[in-house]
């Protein structure tokens, strides 16, 4: 669903570019058939929201989608609008899919992201903190708390809090001192005892401790009070000698849009490494403070940081609702979703006598489909690796890797097999939005176990998620292939909900050979058989088979598109799919986040439907599925509907062949679609509309919690067979 910058949230926040305006448009379809990005990405923000109001949700997993709510909208800050600001200023064209004027654009989100900061706040305090006091949790203000309840506190701020503090005044002597982005501080207001001079200092709030407190604990029931509460009413232990005037939280968050000429830089790592540092100093973009700051001090934090009065966010304390990921993490089962265990796919099942699973005779059986988080990602994707880097046949393995982590089993594998005298090959995207830094310290510890290291091609970031086992077996070499939707990383895999392919077919071995050559080497490759690949193809073959299912209707033939992405915005793609509704084609969007499309417009869209699904995992995986006169083609792969996605990265779906699961894609589309399901529908004024009671007032079935249900029945079922 959604991007937490912690890895434990529903996002994958993947770097954020601007998409031109394809220049090419329809004639015959009306001007403003596009929704605006921007606010169509504000909206998606606020079903996040929707499920935080949802009294029927756990009190702690509202909790977690407020804070989520929080990291969304921080990273849309510095990057969507960071960038649309920085164009602005540069004279750079800033293209918008609605044709508007830059700075109307950001009028726009000012006010919509204002409205919906507002809601947020409301949110904490009037529904999920009461359903938390309910529940035994209390968030509680200092004036709540009893005299012995400071006397604990202060002695915790005395030992762990004071000494970790800076104030840092500001005078002529002391310049006004440098913000960190999203950091939470005080400003701060005093009077000199001897003088009379009223002075001003700033405190961090420090981010490596915890952001609430325990208060106290009794059975059950648990108080927490903010740190900054406590840290605000100890202050006179910071300033001795001075009179506490005024205090007042605030929070700024700074440009982090990242730019990088890459064919003017001879060494990439070092470029990427001087333009992180670069961005932790970028220009101010948003100011949020506390609701009772007074206009004095206001006024000295508007001059000093350059803001202007459309970029402050005047809220209810506390500010950085962000800090309720820690609650969320609290242990109380009752408080969260049911726990789920991920089951082995059958196919990778253990024998009857429990005998270890073989994933190269499993895969030469047939292809393998799974189903992430549902089926678990360590006996499948992690398991067949592990298990390739110490198969003596194996001669090489090579796979992309975009988001992962250093203490990863995927890249302890990929180490192992290197140091096992195995040709490994790792494409490595340094440039993965928030995660630069990380990658480029794994991606070194790759280097020095012999991997042979690549960063993939100039202005383009490798996006697709691959991964190619070579096999000798009985003289013959063997490719044994996964193809996959979401990343190669274990934690996110818990609650990304993604599919992978794997296969021993020999038309994707060869995709994948050629693929992989041209990503490390001088190889421009033309052909593909099964595999879609971005840059040069996938829009063009999406569009082609759009435009099939289009004729096939005129023709009186089956038809029919559905498309889960995580973002439609392509305006080539949407008006191909405006002309094949136009012809009768029937076609369903099953989208997570931003879409431009505009269903429901009569004479151009009235056979389309578009809806979204948000949950306790973040519906990731993106499907293609075309009728194809009743023989479907369907394609799963990491492309979403986007230029950056099309045009500047390189990307991969492939087909899949299996009948019976080409079937179950199917019916899982039909699930998600159906209308005894919970969902969002949007209209074609934009508006995005929630759906999750029938007309009884009965609340509607959750998808991912069917298909949890009959995975169960699955599993309970092959273990009757075994008994």
């Amino acid at each position: 669903m959604i991007h937490e910058a912690l890895d434990t949230g529903l996002g994958d926040a993947d770097d954020d570019d601007f998409d031109g305006v394809d220049e090419s448009r329809d004639s015959e379809l009306p001007e403003n058939r596009y929704l605006d990005r921007e606010l169509s990405w504000l909206a998606f923000n606020q079903r996040v929201l929707e499920l935080a109001e949802d009294p029927h949700l756990p009190a702690l997993e509202r909790a977690n989608f407020l804070a989520i709510f929080g990291s969304n909208l921080d990273e849309f800050f510095m990057v969507r609008v960071a960038g649309l600001k920085r164009r602005i200023v540069t004279g750079l064209a800033v293209p918008t899919n609605v044709g508007r004027a830059p700075q109307d654009v950001l009028a726009d989100i000012s006010q919509e992201a204002h409205t919906l900061q507002m809601r947020h706040a409301d949110a904490w305090r009037n529904l999920v903190r009461p359903a938390l006091a309910d529940a035994g949790i209390d968030v509680v203000r200092w004036d709540e708390l009893s005299d012995p309840d400071r006397a604990r506190l202060y002695e915790y701020f005395q030992t762990q809090v004071f000494p970790v503090l800076m104030p840092l005044a500001v005078d002529p002597a002391h310049p006004f001192p440098y913000i960190s982005g999203l950091s939470l501080n005080l400003a701060i207001r005093i009077r000199n005892a001897k003088t009379g001079r009223q002075e001003f200092a700033r405190l961090k709030v420090p981010p490596m401790l915890p952001r609430f407190v325990e208060v106290l604990r009794e059975g059950d029931r648990v108080r927490y009070l903010p740190l900054e509460d406590l840290i605000s009413n100890n202050l006179a232990d910071l300033f001795p000698g001075m009179e506490i005037l005024d205090h007042h939280a605030f929070r700024l968050t700074r440009n982090e849009d990242m730019v990088i000429e890459e064919d003017e830089t001879e060494n990439l790592i070092q470029a990427l490494e001087a333009e992180l540092m670069r961005r932790r100093f970028g220009p101010p973009i948003r100011l949020e403070i506390a609701d009772d700051m007074d206009e004095l001090t206001l006024k000295l934090l508007v001059d000093e940081l350059g803001i202007t009065t459309q970029e402050v966010y005047r809220l209810p304390a506390p500010l950085d609702l962000r800090g309720l990921f820690d609650l969320a993490r609290i242990e109380r089962p009752d408080l969260h979703y049911a726990a789920h265990v991920p089951t082995t796919a059958a196919a990778f099942q253990p024998g009857d006598n429990n005998e270890r699973v073989d994933f190269f005779t499993a895969i030469r059986k047939a292809d393998v489909l799974v189903h992430h988080p549902y089926e678990s990602f360590a006996t499948s994707v992690q398991a067949f690796l592990e298990q390739a880097a110490k198969d003596p046949h194996v001669l090489a393995i090579k796979q992309t890797l975009y988001r992962t982590s250093g203490d990863s089993p995927i890249v302890q594998a990929l180490i192992d097999a290197a140091e096992a005298g195995k040709q490994v090959l790792a494409l490595v995207e340094v440039k993965a939005r928030f995660d630069e830094a990380n990658n480029i310290v794994w991606a070194r510890k790759l280097e020095k176990a012999g991997v042979h290291v690549v960063y993939g091609l100039v202005g383009l970031k490798t996006h697709c998620k691959l991964a190619l086992v070579i096999r000798q077996e009985d003289n013959v070499l063997r490719h044994y292939s996964h193809v996959g939707t979401g990343n190669y990383n274990p934690k996110t895999s818990r609650i990304y909900e993604d599919f992978g392919l794997f296969t021993v077919d020999n038309q994707v071995g060869r995709d994948l050979t050629r693929l992989f050559n041209e990503l490390s080497g001088y190889a421009i490759e033309k052909k593909f058989k099964r595999l879609l690949v971005a840059p040069l193809h996938l829009r063009k073959g999406l569009v082609r088979l759009i435009d099939k299912e289009r004729t096939n209707a005129l023709a009186g033939r089956p038809s029919g598109i559905r498309i889960k992405v995580n973002s439609m915005v392509d305006e080539q793609i949407i008006d191909a799919l405006y002309r094949a509704s136009q012809a009768g084609v029937p076609v369903d969007v099953w989208v997570r986040g931003i879409c431009s499309l505009r269903p429901g417009v009569a004479g151009m869209s009235e056979n389309i439907t578009v809806r979204s699904i948000l949950g306790r995992y973040l519906e990731h995986s993106r499907l293609f599925c075309f009728e194809n006169d009743g023989d479907p083609q369907v394609y799963i792969g990491s492309a979403d509907m986007m230029h950056r996605n099309l045009d500047r990265r390189v990307e991969a779906l492939v087909r899949i062949v299996e009948p019976t699961q080409i079937a179950d894609l199917g019916s899982l589309f039909s699930e998600a679609l159906s209308e005894e399901t919970s969902s969002w529908w949007l209209g074609s004024d934009g508006k995005w509309t929630r759906h999750n009671t029938d007309a009884e007032g009965k609340p509607l079935e959750d998808l991912q919690d069917k298909t949890m249900a009959a995975l169960r029945r699955q599993r309970r079922a092959r273990a009757r067979a075994i008994r």
